[in-house]
């Protein structure tokens, strides 16, 4: 287990012997361990099954997939807290659609946990957040995913990119979309401004959640074009393929 991941459980149970008791996100029964109580989120479908270490999508050794090896993406490594499935999809969709801003902090605390726990990961330089167009923002009124990196931001001591990096096509929402759409639906989406020197830089790219890979996969690119050496992506949550 890594220094940061005994940091964060020695921060966690101290918190929690402070914390009054309170209703359980998940089950209304009373809790001392936050939004969930232990037992719900013992039950959380966190994404521990053996994994493509490129994409996180599932690998019968945790080896590279074959889709990676046929079309590497141009992000080096993905890492999710969960797998995108209930009850943590309802949460997301809290968060994103119903302004359920308590959970930023819940989420956030969970995907820097796994990030602790993973050995050997090394710390990027910066982290940022998949940006959204500006008239998506203005409608939505917050970036889930930019709550999502400050908080990761405050949690690991990074240094967090904000306005440096801009998403300069309105494009359709990932999610009304055929997969085999996407990637073209994201092209040229982005863009760095001047000043943002990345040259030789390891970088993580915060998100909520994580689908095809086109939206971070687009992003990575036009980080890859200025220069960046390494790209890691951290979502809470991935989505797996159906059967599974």
């Amino acid at each position: 287990m890594s220094i940061l991941s005994h940091h964060l459980l020695n921060i966690g149970s101290k918190l929690r012997q402070l914390l009054p008791a309170q209703p359980c996100l998940l089950c209304g029964g009373m809790s001392r361990d936050g939004l969930c109580c232990a037992a719900c989120n013992a039950e959380l479908p966190r994404h521990t099954q053996p994994h493509c270490p490129s994409c996180a999508l599932p690998s019968p050794h945790g080896e590279i997939c074959g889709r990676c090896l046929k079309h590497p993406p141009h992000f080096d490594r993905t890492l999710a807290a969960f797998s995108y499935s209930f009850p943590i999809n309802q949460m997301i969709k809290a968060l994103k659609f119903h302004e359920q801003l308590i959970l930023v902090n819940f989420l956030a605390d969970e995907l820097a946990l796994h990030i602790g726990l993973i050995p050997a990961i090394q710390q990027p330089d910066f982290i940022l957040a998949l940006p959204l167009h500006p008239l998506r923002l203005r409608k939505r009124g917050f970036n889930q995913s930019q709550l999502l990196a400050q908080q990761l931001a405050k949690k690991c001591q990074l240094r967090l990119i904000t306005e440096d990096c801009q998403r300069i096509r309105d494009t359709a929402p990932q999610s009304s979309l055929p997969w085999k759409e996407r990637d073209k639906n994201m092209r040229h989406a982005f863009s760095l401004a001047p000043q943002l020197d990345v040259k030789g830089k390891h970088i993580a790219i915060v998100d909520d959640v994580m689908t095809t890979g086109a939206s971070v996969g687009e992003l990575a690119a036009t980080l890859k074009q200025a220069g960046a050496a390494q790209i890691s992506v951290w979502v809470v949550a991935r989505t797996l393929p159906h059967h599974e």
